[in-house]
Parts: C-alpha cells; structure tokens; sequence
C-alpha cells in the first residue's frame, strides 16, 4: 500500500519502494524501522519523496524482483507523482535494474547506489573521494553508467547519479579496471603512511582510541565535545565520512590520540566497507574502541547488532577485538537511561550528552581509568633534592606512596608511582644519567 507521503513535483521528486521478501523472518517492527531509514537516506541525496510504498514479496523474480502487477502498480505511482527516479531498498542485479528502468522509464537506483551517491557528496578530502571512486567503480563495472537527469544542479560525484557539471563516466571495462588499479596504488600509499603515523604513536605510548557507532548516532558532536575539534556536524545520515585524530588530554598527565570514524548502517556496501579498508584501519589498530550508541532511537539495540556485525566484518572478534567502552549517546532526550547504565572498565557503558556535556566528565574519568590500568607501578630511587624528576613523574603519572631509602642516610627518597611502560623506560634513564 502507497504511504500517505505529500505531493512533490519537480525535477527532484522521487519515490521509493520497499520490498519485503516474505522468506526474511524479520517482524514488522523491523520492517518499519528498516523503510524509515531508507526514505532519509533519499533524503539525505537531497530527493523529495513523493511517495513511499512497502510491497510484500513472496518469491524474487531474478529478472525483474517484483512481479508484473507489482511492477504495473508502483508504475502507476511514479507517473502520478511524475517521478524521474525510483529508489529500491534492495540491491538490484544490473539486469533488474535495466528491465525495471525500460518498465517505469525512470532511472532505477538501488541501496548500494544510494549509499554511494551519498557519500560521493559528503567526501571533503581527497583520500575520501578516492575510497568513495573505488567503491563506485567496482560497483559500475558490470553496469551501464549514464547520469541521472534529476539533479540539475552544479555539484561534485562519479558520474553514476549524473547531472550538470558531473564528471561522465563513460569508460569501458578495461579502462575502469585501470583506473580502480591507480586508486588502490594512492590508498595503499595511504595506508602505509598511516602505518607509519601509528608507529610514531605507539613509540611516544600514546594511546589510540576509535569512535564507531551507527550513523547520526552523535560521534562526532561528542568527539567535539571532549577536544574542542570542529568536525562537520549535521542531523543527517554520513554526516562524517573523512577520519579525523585529535590528541587528548585527560588528568593526571595522560594523553591519547581520538579518532572519528564513518558511521555504519544496515547493509553497508561491501564495496564500501572494501574502499574505505585504509580509514577504518584506525579502528582495527585502535587500543580502546568507544561504540556511540543513539539511546533516543527506538531501534538502538537492532543499530547495535549492526554495528557489531560491521565490526566482525572488518576483523574484530574474538581475542582479535580491544576493550570497547558503550557509551549511550543523547542523555538529554532519554534522561531515564542512566539509571539503567554502571560506568566501570570491561563491558562498561557510561550516559551522555555530547550536546549539553552531562556525563562527558563519567566518560572522560573511564578514558583515564583504562590508561592507568595500561600502567606498571616502578619503585624509583631519587635524590631528596631532584626536585625536576619529582615533578617530571607528577606530570606523568600517578606517585603511589613514598618512603626513605634506608641505606641512603636520607639522601634518597623511594617513590612509587605507577607509569606507562614508555615513561618507565624514560625515568630510569632520566635517573641513571
């Protein structure tokens, strides 16, 4: 049945179609949940629904998905909504989207291809454009590529989704293979340098910490929040695409390094996850991994399962997985889940709002309660008079406690204080010179 969506007319105008095959055991929640999010996704590539239609599949037909009167009946809608273009919450072959576009003579896109338009549009620095040009040329090769005549506006893209002042992609095979092999020469060059910036840090012992977590579930205003960073924030899905580092500093002299990742979604492109293997890197690498999850969403526990999956799927299971901390995001539109939440290391879950800061301070004493519990306790003798080493251990780390050095006649002091395994190597050079 057509959703109750108001009439759009315009070059714009769009509507998009939800099948629900009968053979997926998901309940109606699901569904739902599921549809909502693909309708912002249209959204969010800047189309207007004109309307939104769920239809019942009970077997997928493999040239077409849809049967004939289903076909015939969405063809109804599109020319009472004189929609140029129909989004498909399910991934289309090239030969059902080719025989969907000559039945609705509207140009067919699906949710692989809307998710890669999207992030087409939001790529701000060019290892973001080559990661989202990979994932859009594997996702071609097999396709006819032409542009979309919805969009007359000047803006950037790979040619899939078209319009004015779009690059045309009009490359056979081979020299599409050719350009996706120079992509993966740039982002391999990419990964070695990162490679080389994570060995810098793991050298210095300065910790990294990776954010992840379900799209618009509020990353990125909490990564501002906690370094005062200006990371592009927006209500809208893939709002954040380009990884972002930004050191720490926490009390008692720590630091770690925080990184903003992409947000997942339900289904995310394998060509997507492929493409942007050298951004979520940091999150393979990182020593603490902070899952931000949207405590407000009715479907926070569904985006979790999500997110865990994408985790697994990128290599992070088992002994493989670092500690991760959850941290349930929004606190001041759901006030009561805190009550629900005990902050503590291991499995530890901490409420927050990164718009007002509420919790950021419970957040930020966990960050340096994991560093400390990195940390080894060293015995140092150091001069009564070395005041410099004194402090240069206060900024560093945590003293534990002091005594006199009995066999020192007062002339040392023994401190216990508990430092990182850097630092430790550092003092005793420090005390040995």
């Amino acid at each position: 049945m057509s959703g109750d969506w108001e009439e759009v007319q315009g070059p714009e105008a769009a509507i998009s179609v939800h099948p629900e095959l009968v053979s997926r055991k998901i309940g109606a929640q699901v569904w739902q949940a599921r549809s909502e999010e693909f309708d912002r996704l249209v959204s969010a590539g800047d189309c207007k629904l004109c309307d939104s239609t769920r239809i019942p599949i009970r077997r997928a037909l493999a040239g077409t998905l849809f049967g004939s009167g289903q076909i015939e009946e969405i063809g109804r809608i599109r020319e009472a909504c004189d929609a140029p273009v129909v989004f498909v919450d399910h991934p289309l072959t090239p030969v059902q989207q080719r025989n969907l576009e000559k039945a609705w003579d509207a140009k067919v896109v699906d949710r692989t291809g809307l998710i890669l338009e999207i992030f087409a549009a939001r790529a701000r620095t060019r290892e973001g454009a080559l990661q989202v040009e990979l994932a859009s040329l594997n996702y071609q090769i097999s396709r006819l590529v032409r542009s979309w005549t919805h969009l007359e506006r000047q803006r950037g893209g790979f040619g899939f989704l078209g319009g004015p002042g779009e690059r045309q992609i009009e490359l056979d095979r081979r020299m599409i293979r050719n350009r996706i092999r120079q992509i993966e020469r740039d982002l391999q060059r990419v990964r070695r340098m990162r490679a080389t910036q994570r060995a810098g840090r793991k050298r210095k012992d300065l910790p990294t910490v990776a954010f992840v977590g379900y799209t618009n579930a509020g990353k990125s205003t909490l990564f501002n929040r906690l370094t005062e960073a200006d990371v592009y924030v927006a209500d809208k899905l893939f709002a954040t695409l380009d990884p972002t580092l930004r050191k720490l500093e926490l009390d008692g002299g720590h630091a770690l390094m925080l990184s903003d990742t992409v947000g997942f979604v339900q289904e995310l492109p394998h060509e997507l996850v492929d493409a942007f293997r050298a951004t979520l890197e940091e999150v393979i690498e990182a020593d603490l991994i902070v899952h931000v999850r949207d405590a407000s969403d009715a479907q926070v526990l569904e985006q979790g399962k999500v997110v865990e999956a994408t985790l697994r799927e990128i290599g992070l299971d088992g002994d493989a997985m670092p500690p991760l901390i959850e941290v349930w995001n929004k606190l001041d539109l759901v006030p009561q889940v805190k009550s629900r939440l005990t902050p503590d290391i291991d499995g530890s879950r901490v409420a927050v709002s990164a718009i007002s800061g509420e919790g950021a301070d419970q957040l930020l004493a966990l960050l340096r309660d994991w560093i400390e519990s990195r940390m080894t306790a060293v015995s140092l003798r150091i001069p009564v008079e070395d005041g410099k080493t004194l402090a240069w251990c206060h900024a560093h780390g945590r003293v534990i406690d002091q005594q006199p050095d009995q066999q020192s006649d007062g002339e040392l002091m023994v401190w216990r204080v508990h430092l990182s395994r850097a630092d430790a190597k550092r003092v005793r050079k420090m005390l040995a010179v």
